[in-house]
């Protein structure tokens, strides 16, 4: 009974401490008490804004995404842990608000089908470059074919031939 007290307390104290704050310019990210835990301030940065498609919480100029920057703070005030405050996020405003995929289940695959297809690029780069370093190779060295054994026979007969008279002549 004391803790429920005690975390109410703490939430209506942020809620008056923050009533200048949601008076500010909205485009400005409010200034949140040194206390609040690190994760009050990391949140909106890491989440994508319900009210500003392609932009971050902490980025969204809306009314509304103020209220909700600053309902992450009094629900830090109010002692409950990070965890329960995204999972209450996740269930009011859906998957919309993840900054990035989940990693588990089929969310892996966002991670997994990139490295799959960098790494069979690479393959099949180094498969093509192999390939045609092979057929270069091939292509520079003139193929080696000998002759018809008849065709050689004869030619030695011939230089024998040949050879013989001119040494018959130089005696």
């Amino acid at each position: 009974m004391r803790g429920a007290v005690l975390r109410a307390s703490a939430a209506l104290l942020v809620v008056l401490l923050a009533g200048p704050i949601a008076a500010e310019d909205p485009a400005q990210p409010p200034t949140l008490p040194d206390s609040a835990p690190r994760w009050v301030y990391d949140m909106p940065h890491e989440l994508m804004s319900p009210f500003c498609p392609g932009r971050t919480l902490a980025d969204c100029p809306s009314p509304d995404a103020a209220s909700l920057r600053m309902w992450i703070a009094v629900q830090a005030a109010a002692g409950r842990s990070r965890a329960d405050v995204e999972e209450e996020l996740y269930a009011r405003y859906g998957e919309v608000i993840r900054g990035a995929p989940r990693r588990e289940g089929i969310g892996l695959a966002a991670y997994w089908i990139p490295a799959a297809v960098f790494v069979a690029g690479g393959a099949l780069v180094g498969w093509f470059l192999h390939r045609a370093t092979q057929r270069g190779r091939d292509r520079a060295q003139p193929p080696q074919r000998g002759l018809d054994p008849d065709v050689e026979r004869k030619l030695d007969e011939l230089l024998r031939r040949d050879g013989g008279d001119d040494e018959d002549e130089r005696r």
